[in-house]
């Protein structure tokens, strides 16, 4: 069955011919770049999701359909492959459905895989800022004219699309941890930001995240390059016959920033690697973990042999990802409207307490001393459980704190587990769990002058109510 699985893919890459592929989950950020593929490439695409986005709205725009209910009078019967995500339950009704009645059903990653066997693949795996990386270098790539097929997990602010196609034979992939979903990848390039502890529902131990990340260095081609963050733990057990390590300001790293300023409400600073030296960098986005980000992009830019100027101009004309540390209302190339027009909102997918840490310093470094408040909506009852002191600490960074309850996502409850559990730990006297409509009532009794709203759950849902409301 594999086999045949394979073929039909091989098949849809070359010529098209896949005629009806399903996925289930579809309005998923790595789903909905698959499908967008196979949509461009003239295969009949459809798909369920639970509930209806600006995503899904997009990709019924494209002429994907898709259904908001778990109905299998709904789904096509005459479907040549299904594809679902490991986010679906083993208990949902398709994808039962699909299975009981002998249909070619495999994961994402497998078909990620088949499609990337036969390219020149950059794979950006890490616990935290691989969406951002994919995304810049995919920009770079696509902006310097070298071209690639991008297949990202986020939404290109620059495009407003998480997938886009090429005449080069050359894919940047965002690969993904989850489910070990990045072992299935061959890359050529390899970047690893970060192996912090993370999924451990998965993983059960930080020790086996980390050797996830090891085999997947030793999935490189044997002339590869691997770009990695400098002083990871157990970075000598990285496998690659090229290796840079990057730092954001650390001289002993193979590639780090120097001569940082913020001018007009942007970075500019200088790369510097003991072999050459890009000058006069801009970097129009916020949070000084992006200029971090920007040196991995860079450095793998330098070793395509991508001009320098080149370079420059796609980072300064970079307008970052959706949901990381976008701007919603002020920042640096903003119009002010409404009353309210120095208020500042900014929206990010940070879920985890290392990426919120970086988020709130790269607030601080460009806002000083202004009050910030966060709304941050914890994502998992597993991750709130592991990390709740670290979520605290975090969280502490800010002035004042509005927590939700907790996004379950895949989860079921776990007793004893709530948005209480990380408040209680925290040492900031400005601190509250609001329910989402008590929490808009706040805002729009306090109009806070800086405001940043995170999590990877359904908060993004709230940041256009939270908009409108600051500017009346």
């Amino acid at each position: 069955m594999p086999k045949k699985i394979k073929e039909l893919i091989s098949a849809t890459v070359e010529n098209g011919s896949l005629v009806n592929i399903y996925f289930i989950g579809i309005g998923g950020i790595g789903m909905s770049a698959l499908a967008r593929y196979f949509n461009s490439r003239g295969a009949k695409v459809s798909g369920y999701d639970r509930t209806a986005t600006p995503l899904t709205r997009q990709l019924e725009a494209e002429g994907i359909e898709v259904h908001f209910n778990e109905d299998v009078k709904a789904i096509p019967k005459n479907v040549d492959v299904v594809v679902y995500t490991p986010a679906i339950p083993a208990v949902h009704a398709e994808l039962v459905y699909y299975r009981n009645n002998n249909y070619t059903v495999v994961k994402r990653s497998d078909v990620l895989q088949w499609i990337t066997e036969s390219s020149f693949d950059i794979c950006v795996g890490g616990t935290h800022g691989k969406t951002t990386i994919t995304t810049m270098i995919a920009h770079i790539l696509r902006d310097s004219g070298y071209g690639c097929n991008a297949f990202l997990g986020g939404i290109s602010s620059n495009y407003q699309t998480n997938f886009w196609g090429s005449d080069n034979n050359v894919d940047v992939i965002e690969a993904d941890e989850y489910d070990r979903s990045f072992l299935k990848l061959s890359p050529d390039v390899a970047v690893i930001t970060a192996m912090d502890a993370d999924h451990l529902d998965i993983y059960g131990t930080i020790d086996e995240l980390e050797k996830a990340f090891i085999d997947f260095s030793k999935k490189i081609s044997n002339d590869g390059c691997l770009v990695s963050k400098y002083e990871l733990k157990r970075s000598k057990d990285l496998n690659a016959a090229t290796h840079f390590t990057y730092a954001y300001d650390n001289e002993k790293a193979d590639v780090y920033a120097s001569d940082i300023k913020v001018v007009n409400g942007a970075y500019r600073y200088n790369v510097v690697n003991k072999n050459w030296q890009l000058n006069d960098v801009e970097l129009h986005i916020g949070g000084l973990h992006n200029i971090e980000n920007s040196l991995a992009a860079i450095t793998v830019a330098k070793y395509l042999k991508i001009d320098d100027e080149k370079i420059k101009k796609a980072i300064k004309t970079f307008k970052g990802v959706k949901r990381r540390f976008e701007y919603i209302l002020g920042g640096p190339n903003a119009i002010a409207t409404g009353k309210n027009k120095d208020a500042v909102l900014i929206d990010d997918y940070a879920h985890h307490p290392a990426e919120i840490q970086a988020l709130l310093s790269g607030v601080r470094s460009l806002f000083g001393d202004k009050k910030i408040t966060v709304v941050f909506q914890p994502h998992l009852y597993s991750r709130t459980n592991d990390f709740a002191a670290e979520f605290a600490q975090s969280l502490d960074m800010a002035d004042e704190v509005i927590l939700l309850p907790i996004y379950p996502a895949r989860e079921l409850p776990m007793e004893g587990v709530t948005s209480e559990l990380v408040l209680n730990k925290m040492l900031l006297p400005q601190k509250q769990i609001l329910e989402k409509n008590a929490m808009l009532d706040w805002v729009k009794l306090n109009k806070p002058g800086l405001l940043v709203m995170c999590g990877a759950g359904d908060i993004d849902a709230l940041v256009m109510d939270v908009k409108n409301i600051l500017i009346q």
